[in-house]
């Protein structure tokens, strides 16, 4: 069993373990495409999975696809210039490497549907694998929109930066007010637009692929691009099958009486974390002295998905153990006060981002590390294996 290493710390209480304790798994998925399309071919790939498999290694190996893609096109394409033009001295993307990223997303996307039909078959089924497994999604959030930013890259046809700093925002605010809503409801209502973010995704991959990144140079009616199409489909879907229906649940639970029943204030205190690291990070971006946004977004993209990752993986574990979550989770901390310094000391800015993500990679991984070790410890369980399981 688990024994503690010389760094490990606690980071649940007695509270946060008793909730666990209790949780039972609650969610409704109404998506027509995860019903009548994808459930039915995970039931039927999950059939050839052997019983022994650890559920929990499903999702780490899937994890990881989106890992290896984004060190893949960190390495063919640091500074997203492969797809532009005009920036000859940045080779484009080989084809070969879009296939790939198309196959990984896939294996991906399988793995994470698989994993709790895993679960359930090998009656495995706990609260540390939908911790784990919702958990690592917070990450993957950023890792393959980061991706998709290579097929389009810093062009004509797509879109600055800047933009797309904040489409990645619109990624993680649609991700962390689902588990807000679940925070408030009891209840995880999956968003209709995940299902279809991944099969876009591999298809998007898949035809790049085939007809490389010269087939998004084109524009529709009124001259938009294929950029700024995307773009505009990411908005939308947040405006139009997101917000609205989470708000709409929240409004519902409390309506019923079927939710938490948390006082406003209560309520919202999830959202505090969320927008001060949106404020700081934003008015860091926006006002660098040196811009350090144009001179090296990938690593900024990297860092603060990373830290919205850790507070979201916060909110997880307070909504499964029926806790208060946290206010000012201490990881805020470097990135306000490397935001400070880059004011005082214009010449260290894009230094203090690099050491602001290794900070933050090294938190975020020792949290995750130390949370599911005391988990395993608690409920005496394997991460990666299954207790006395024969096929």
């Amino acid at each position: 069993m688990y024994r503690k290493f010389k760094f490990e710390v606690e980071y649940l209480s007695d509270e946060h373990l008793t909730g666990f304790e209790s949780y039972k798994y609650s969610s409704l998925d109404t998506s027509p495409l995860s019903v009548y399309v994808m459930h039915p071919f995970w039931n039927k790939v999950v059939q050839y999975c052997p019983k022994w498999v650890a559920p929990n290694l499903l999702t780490f190996s899937g994890f990881l696809f989106t890992v290896l893609n984004f060190m893949l096109f960190a390495y063919y394409d640091y500074y997203f210039y492969a797809s532009s033009d005009d920036k000859p001295e940045y080779p484009p993307i080989s084809r070969w490497v879009f296939a790939v990223a198309a196959f990984n997303i896939f294996m991906a996307y399988t793995l994470d549907g698989i994993d709790g039909k895993q679960a359930r078959r090998t009656q495995t089924s706990g609260p540390l694998g939908e911790l784990f497994d919702h958990g690592l999604d917070s990450w993957t959030a950023m890792l393959i929109t980061v991706c998709m930013y290579s097929v389009f890259g810093r062009t004509d046809h797509s879109v600055s930066p800047l933009r797309m700093y904040f489409i990645l925002w619109n990624v993680f605010i649609n991700f962390y007010m689902s588990h807000w809503e679940k925070y408030n409801t009891g209840v995880l209502f999956l968003p209709w637009g995940y299902d279809a973010s991944m099969l876009a995704t591999v298809i998007v991959f898949t035809l790049t692929s085939i007809g490389g990144h010269e087939a998004w140079k084109f524009e529709l009616p009124g001259g938009v691009s294929a950029g700024i199409m995307f773009e505009m489909l990411f908005y939308v879907s947040a405006l139009v099958s997101n917000l609205p229906v989470i708000l709409w649940n929240i409004y519902k639970s409390y309506r019923d009486k079927t939710g938490k029943m948390r006082t406003f204030p209560e309520a919202i205190r999830p959202l505090v974390p969320l927008i001060l690291l949106f404020a700081i990070s934003t008015i860091w971006i926006i006002h660098s002295p040196s811009n350090i946004l144009e001179k090296d977004p990938r690593i900024i993209y990297f860092a603060i998905g990373t830290i919205f990752s850790n507070i979201c993986c916060r909110l997880i574990v307070s909504q499964m153990s029926n806790t208060r979550c946290e206010v000012l989770p201490w990881i805020l901390l470097p990135v306000a006060v490397a935001a400070a310094f880059s004011f005082m000391l214009p010449s260290i800015d894009l230094e203090s981002m690099y050491l602001v993500s290794i900070v933050a990679l090294l938190a975020h991984i020792h949290y995750g590390a130390c949370v599911v070790r005391q988990m395993c410890r608690h409920f005496r369980i394997q991460t990666f294996s299954i207790k006395n399981h024969s096929d």
